[in-house]
């Protein structure tokens, strides 16, 4: 993304910065000449990513988070404050996933921990980020998930924290008329990113290996570059595939026809 398009100088939060999505946001942002605020629980890939975004040109402070901790989101937005003295944009993209059939799950703690890393996680920083953006009419970016449109097997739990993320953040945009903030919700198709591997599998331990063909899948850096892009132009949002569009369309009129086609498609892997 070598074009300015309005990051020049803005004081951003961004969670998640580390890895997949978040860290070529991170990067794109840098070369902007963003001024951010970089939030993840890898204290050492936080400081790498921090160093990269400050080779690139922009300023970046890495603060150690647990976005499942409201004291800890709470004091992310402080940390902005206290350092910049204002915050722009929130952009909301740490998460974790789950791949596994409802029936084969072996543990069901791990329904909450999604919710809690990305429902909760995102509703804690937004709240906490929303007094600032109101004072500097900001823009608040949330990286939700094609799931939360369309019905995917094997993916529910990730699917239900997606939706509710994503319902969450349609609300408070309702209710944010009338405001200058704005709120931009991100669908991605699969993105090649290491989530997968890390996905949780049935016994709620990380897969350690991606289940999909990556190569057939939409690079982190140009799906970064599009939502960055829709978040600056205070787009609503924006599904991130032909597929999802289309399958969306068709949803309203054959239901049955996109539940098919998605289960071919995860035996595929792609």
């Amino acid at each position: 993304m070598g074009r300015d398009i309005g990051y020049g100088d803005k004081v951003v939060v961004l969670t998640g910065a580390t890895s997949g999505i978040g860290h070529a946001m991170s990067l794109q942002l840098a070369a902007q000449g963003a001024r951010l605020i970089l939030a993840a629980r890898d204290e050492d890939r936080l400081r790498e990513t921090a160093a990269a975004c400050r080779e690139r040109g922009g300023a970046a402070h890495p603060v150690v988070t647990d976005v499942t901790s409201e004291a800890d989101c709470r004091r992310l937005m402080e940390e902005c404050l206290a350092r910049e003295g204002r915050l722009d944009v929130l952009v909301n993209n740490a998460g974790m996933s789950i791949w596994s059939r409802v029936d084969e799950m072996q543990d069901l703690s791990m329904l909450r921990r999604i919710m809690d890393v990305n429902y909760f996680g995102s509703a804690y920083c937004t709240y906490y980020a929303l007094p600032h953006l109101l004072a500097s009419g900001g823009r608040i970016g949330v990286i939700a998930s094609l799931t939360g449109r369309l019905a995917v097997p094997t993916r529910a739990g990730y699917a239900a924290s997606k939706i509710a993320m994503t319902s969450f953040h349609e609300s408070l945009r309702a209710e944010l008329n009338g405001t200058d903030v704005s709120v931009t919700i991100m669908f991605p198709d699969w993105v090649a990113t290491d989530i997968r591997a890390r996905s949780l599998g049935p016994d709620n331990r990380p897969l350690g290996h991606s289940p999909a063909q990556d190569s057939h899948m939409m690079t982190a850096e140009r799906c970064a570059e599009i939502c960055l892009r829709a978040i600056a132009r205070r787009r609503r949002g924006h599904i991130l595939s032909f597929r999802g569009h289309l399958g969306v369309f068709v949803k309203q009129f054959c239901p049955g026809l996109v539940d098919f086609i998605a289960r071919r498609a995860i035996r595929k892997g792609k």
